[in-house]
């Protein structure tokens, strides 16, 4: 209604009246953004950089990954698809551990989603990386990876419950 009274001259009034509303609610949410969300974004700078760590991890070509050395172990690929994602999974569930949020659900719903990223990873090596082939272990590595980051995560939570209602 009231923008519809700005198209008329005699109605400059509301026009102001509702272009300062405008400015004060946007000013208002952006105070609230900057005091409030913002600082609890930051706990989840580790977990994103982390998502990108892996990303490039998995999509460098083939003829780049070092084969010597401790890389010559048979299936250590698989310990390290499962270390990069059961660190994956603790760093995304790190913000929420202290939170009124933090529960054995939302953990298990952060190491589905890296289990999803796992899977759509190993579709990314196949159909878009060169030198770099489809594996169903890589996934099972994934999946226990995440699985067991979930556990760690999901251990360290029940202790914490079980010191805070020793000490109430």
């Amino acid at each position: 209604m009231l923008l519809i009274l700005c198209y008329f001259p005699k109605a400059n009034f509301w026009c102001f009246l509702n272009r300062a509303k405008r400015l004060f609610l946007g000013s208002f949410f952006a105070l609230f953004l900057l005091k409030n969300i913002v600082p609890k974004l930051k706990l989840f700078a580790p977990a994103v950089i982390w998502f990108f760590v892996i990303f490039y991890l998995l999509v460098m070509p083939g003829d780049k990954i070092p084969r010597g050395g401790i890389f010559s172990i048979p299936n250590f690929d698989k310990f390290v698809h499962a270390s990069l994602f059961g660190m994956q999974v603790l760093l995304a569930s790190f913000p929420f551990f202290r939170s009124k949020y933090a529960s054995a659900g939302l953990f298990f719903k952060i190491a589905i989603g890296a289990i999803v990223y796992g899977i759509a990873m190993e579709f990314v090596q196949e159909y878009f990386t060169p030198d770099r082939d489809f594996d169903i272990l890589d996934m099972v590595a994934d999946s226990v990876g995440a699985l067991t980051g979930f556990a760690c995560m999901n251990f360290l939570y029940k202790r914490m419950q079980r010191k805070q209602q020793a000490v109430i």
